[in-house]
């Protein structure tokens, strides 16, 4: 999966989870801040790429600022994905 594949994603998970349309997001995009998301909502946003992309989230290893923007949420992702995922 490349980055633009990931970004569509995200836009649907949080599509799914703000129940409200998301698309066209730019990378700079805050997703606290722009977003509104909250605690409850990233972790629905996780549940959902978990099942999208395959992707496995450690909560041990979450970190703030993997989350600051769609982009550094997208770098995070794709250190998540599985080899086999990277090359498809």
């Amino acid at each position: 999966m490349d980055r633009i594949e990931l970004v569509h994603q995200i836009e649907s998970a949080l599509s799914e989870a703000l129940e409200r349309p998301v698309d066209s997001l730019s990378e700079d995009v805050r997703l606290f801040d722009d977003m509104h998301l909250d605690s409850t909502s990233v972790l629905e946003v996780l549940m959902t790429l978990e099942d999208s992309v395959g992707v496995e989230v450690d909560p041990e290893q979450l970190e703030m600022t993997d989350f600051a923007t769609v982009g550094s949420f997208t770098d995070y992702l794709l250190r998540q994905l599985p080899a086999t995922a990277d090359q498809a």
